[in-house]
């Protein structure tokens, strides 16, 4: 058993496809969370691919036990949200299924990547939270209500789509899981790909085109997507190219995508109803928490609240991958006997204090009305010019060029570099040189004419020299 008691440490960590996350729970109270993308710069992390598996929100992590004051030999466990043991094994092929045993294997093997990462971390303290529960826990256990029914869906977990179950408080009673290949989340990323948009990244976006359209195919997605008895749901193939032409770099969207968005959009939010009536029917708690990556579409959420049979529904704020740490950690926390408490605020990640934000503002520059790069540029450089004249922008100390002795031929009156001059006289105690042995021999026979040497020949000086 973990953390034997009250006050476990428990890092939760999110990785195995996108939005890599890492979460602090300490005592049962929710420390930090943090994806990151937030330190990284890089939208959702990573690309949600089987090669990507193995990297872990290595700075995410760091800040969140550094916020808490907490060091990774001081951990009690680490919470991985996802259980490779529930993936259908492919024998020894890490190739079959477009490389999901090369998924797989990363993550058996993320304690040690976990201990490489953080340095005093004891690998044996991982543990893997299945994908699904960890997104219940992420709902139930944040949520502000002491008991509810509970709905999960997203594109995939280890074997599943979808989690339907109650939370009394104790313990979870799961009432329906829907096996893979079928998936709601899928059907939306398929479309979302096909339209010409980043699967995994910009559902949102065909959400907003079906706004523009009309569920002109409604009636084939009825047939094409049913829910079951069983509290699950069935999903036949769809050839999307039968409803519209597929997008590409160059083209536009018309009536017939904005159409196949409003269709699939509407089908979605139907069977959400559905779901939630079966599950109402079993559970009779009129309190609802939901978590994953379909519960992000607003849409579909606000006609489960408009239509459905809960009265209050709660959303967990990182309904998708991310969210998975935290709920990872917190459902370690609760089996470790801390009480867990409700996720107080979505503002757990990392924050600037005012004079730092004061320092920012926007637009760049001086308020000039710009557009443009160009304008953009022109804006920030009066603004660097006002600052300057006003005391509040130093000046950077200028380099000088290095110096480099020179001198002028006697002859040719061509300037010659003194450092490594290959041809020279020394005559009268001084010192002459010469662009070529021309110039010298020109200079010794002229000497010899006159008998003496001549003094204001040489003009060696220090001055900058461009190349």
């Amino acid at each position: 058993m973990v953390g034997q008691g009250k006050g476990s440490r428990v890092l939760g960590i999110n990785a195995i496809f996108h939005d890599p996350s890492a979460a602090l729970v300490v005592g049962g109270r929710i420390v930090a969370a943090a994806e990151e993308e937030r330190f990284t710069r890089r939208k959702h992390g990573k690309l949600a691919v089987p090669f990507s598996a193995w990297e872990l929100p290595e700075k995410s992590a760091a800040w969140c036990l550094r916020f808490g004051d907490v060091r990774a030999d001081d951990l009690d466990a680490v919470a991985y949200s996802y259980e490779p043991d529930l993936v259908p094994s492919d024998g020894d092929d890490i190739t079959a299924h477009e490389w999901e045993g090369l998924r797989t294997l990363y993550a058996r093997e993320a304690p040690s990547f976990l201990k490489t990462a953080l340095p005093g971390l004891d690998p044996r303290r991982v543990r893997f939270v299945p994908h699904h529960v960890a997104h219940a826990a992420s709902a139930y256990l944040a949520a502000p209500m002491e008991t509810s029914s509970v709905l999960v869906f997203d594109g995939r977990g280890e074997d599943a789509s979808h989690l339907a179950g109650h939370w009394d408080g104790q313990r979870l009673e799961v009432l329906s899981v829907q096996r893979l290949p079928h998936s709601l989340g899928l059907m939306y990323e398929e479309v979302t790909d096909h339209l010409g948009f980043m699967r995994s990244s910009d559902e949102y976006k065909v959400m907003a085109l079906a706004s523009y359209g009309k569920p002109a195919y409604i009636d084939e997605f009825r047939q094409a997507v049913q829910v079951r008895d069983d509290g699950g749901f069935r999903i036949d193939p769809i050839r999307w190219e039968d409803y519209a032409p597929r997008v590409g770099k160059v083209e536009q969207w018309d009536d017939e995508h904005a159409n196949l968005a409003a269709t699939v959009q509407r089908r979605l939010e139907e069977v959400l109803l559905e779901l939630g009536h079966w599950l109402f029917a079993r559970t009779g708690d009129p309190n609802l928490s939901m978590a994953g990556g379909v519960a992000l579409n607003c849409v579909a959420n606000s006609r489960l609240a408009a239509e459905g049979p809960f009265e209050r529904i709660w959303v967990q704020p990182a309904a998708g991958d991310a969210g998975t740490a935290l709920g990872a950690a917190m459902l370690l926390a609760a089996r470790a006997g801390d009480e867990v408490e409700p996720m107080p605020t979505a503002a757990l990640g990392r924050g600037f204090d005012d004079e730092t934000v004061g320092r920012v503002h926007a637009p760049a520059g001086l308020d000039l009305g710009h557009v443009t790069h160009e304008e953009i540029a022109v804006a920030i450089l009066a603004e660097l010019v006002q600052f300057r004249a006003a005391g509040r922008l130093k000046a950077e100390a200028t380099v000088a060029a290095p110096v480099r002795p020179e001198a002028i031929d006697p002859v040719c009156g061509m300037t010659v570099q003194v450092a490594g001059a290959r041809h020279r006289l020394e005559r009268g105690g001084q010192t002459f040189y010469f662009c070529c042995p021309g110039c010298l021999t020109s200079f010794q026979a002229s000497q010899e004419e006159t008998g003496h040497g001549n003094p204001s020949g040489e003009r060696v000086h220090s001055s900058v020299v461009h190349g």
